[in-house]
């Protein structure tokens, strides 16, 4: 993933960073690092006060619509903030391969941008960007082992070595490879390649005790190949849902971002902004059309990253890609959307952070506890969230302005 892309937009030779791209990611991250235990805290609040009130009311028939709507919104926002159980599509799986998208988005920006200033040392500057590539890759995969706990040395057996930026640092690294040394065309191909040749197998390839093209939790061919070759402990006891098979059409979701950012690049100076977003929304419905039908043979799934998962999750994330370009990069609203920005020129470290090296939570008890307790006890879980988010935005923004960023 590039932590701090250069995406970088050239109008009448003045460089201008893609801002969309940054408070997208930022965005994106928000919801995995406090934002989503901010909503099912209210979620539970609106549930909690109208199970007290069955006996009095029904809480669908509430005169106060504005306040019926409020709630409506704040409980169906935490219901997508929760993993499909296995075929399905919510919000909170658009996330992982929305990330790895908006990493596909940079490349043609900080790549090619590389690659014309080398001129004719077009050698030397490829060698360099693998040097750069691979140091990205390992020091990923090994953050991601450090996320899920490798650092406590509780053995072999009871290392997990999959991980949430394993996958981003893998399929980053091997879309990085196919568009440095592939044109348009071959690009297609090699897209349209993995997706299906990973359907071929997921279907076709015979899985001992159950046979081919059983897509169960246990019995899918790619959960046979984490139990075969996938070391130490697996997620899910019997697969991992960021496992090796299906690192494959994941490299297809990173495509699909390369494919947006090398079009957002060439046209800039072909086709007006408005033209050019009304083409990634199109595009992004076709995506979203072409995996729904995908989805009645290839289940849409993200636990196994099914192909139809890669179209349908691509489409969406197309579809916000270019809502976000348009308003902040067209339009011009730029400014509400600052927090995200902070966070996205910081997503790995903030990430890192939440998951195990800073405890937001005890650190929000400390500095707002005595706030908290004064409010009624089903509200605290909600405001709890809300200081982390508070102290996260506020950290990040200090280390903006001090231009400190984690450049992975």
């Amino acid at each position: 993933m590039m932590e701090t892309p250069e995406n970088i937009i050239t109008k009448k030779d003045k460089a201008v960073r893609l801002h969309s791209l940054d408070a997208l990611r930022g965005f994106d991250m928000f919801w995995v690092v406090s934002g989503e235990f901010i909503f099912h805290g209210i979620a539970s609040v609106v549930k909690q006060k109208h199970s007290l009130e069955q006996s009095i009311v029904d809480w669908q028939i509430i005169t106060n619509d504005s306040l019926n709507s409020i709630e409506r919104f704040f409980v169906g926002v935490s219901n997508q903030l929760h993993h499909s159980p296995w075929n399905g599509f919510t919000f909170y799986d658009l996330i992982f391969p929305l990330f790895i998208f908006i990493a596909g988005v940079s490349m043609p920006y900080s790549f090619g941008q590389r690659l014309e200033k080398s001129g004719i040392n077009l050698a030397v500057a490829r060698k360099t960007i693998y040097r750069s590539l691979l140091k990205r890759t390992l020091l990923l995969v090994v953050l991601g082992m450090v996320v899920n706990g490798a650092l406590q040395f509780s053995g072999y057996e009871n290392t997990r070595f999959a991980s949430v930026l394993g996958r981003i640092a893998l399929s980053c690294f091997f879309a990085a490879i196919i568009y440095l040394n592939a044109g348009v065309r071959y690009r297609v191909a090699w897209f349209i390649a993995l997706l299906l040749g990973y359907w071929a197998m997921m279907m076709w390839a015979p899985v001992p005790g159950f046979g081919a093209g059983v897509l169960t939790p246990e019995g899918n061919f790619a959960a046979y190949v984490d139990r075969v070759l996938l070391p130490g402990k697996l997620h899910r006891t019997v697969y991992d849902p960021e496992g090796l098979l299906s690192t494959i059409p994941a490299i297809g979701s990173a495509l699909l971002g390369i494919f947006t950012g090398q079009f957002l690049r060439s046209s800039s100076q072909n086709l007006s902004s408005s033209k050019r977003t009304m083409i990634l929304l199109v595009s992004g419905v076709v995506l979203i059309i072409a995996g729904w039908g995908w989805g009645l043979v290839f289940p849409v799934n993200k636990t196994i990253w099914t192909s139809s998962f890669v179209l349908y999750a691509g489409g969406w994330s197309v579809l916000l890609f270019a809502m976000f370009y348009f308003v902040m990069d067209v339009a011009g609203y730029k400014k509400w959307s600052m927090p995200f920005v902070w966070m996205g020129m910081n997503a790995i470290l903030i990430y890192v952070a939440a998951h195990g090296l800073v405890s937001f939570e005890s650190t929000s008890q400390f500095l707002f506890g005595g706030l908290i307790s004064r409010a009624p006890g089903i509200w605290h879980t909600a405001l709890l969230w809300a200081g982390v988010a508070a102290i996260q935005f506020a950290g990040l923004y200090y280390l903006y302005k001090k231009r400190i960023f984690l450049k992975v």
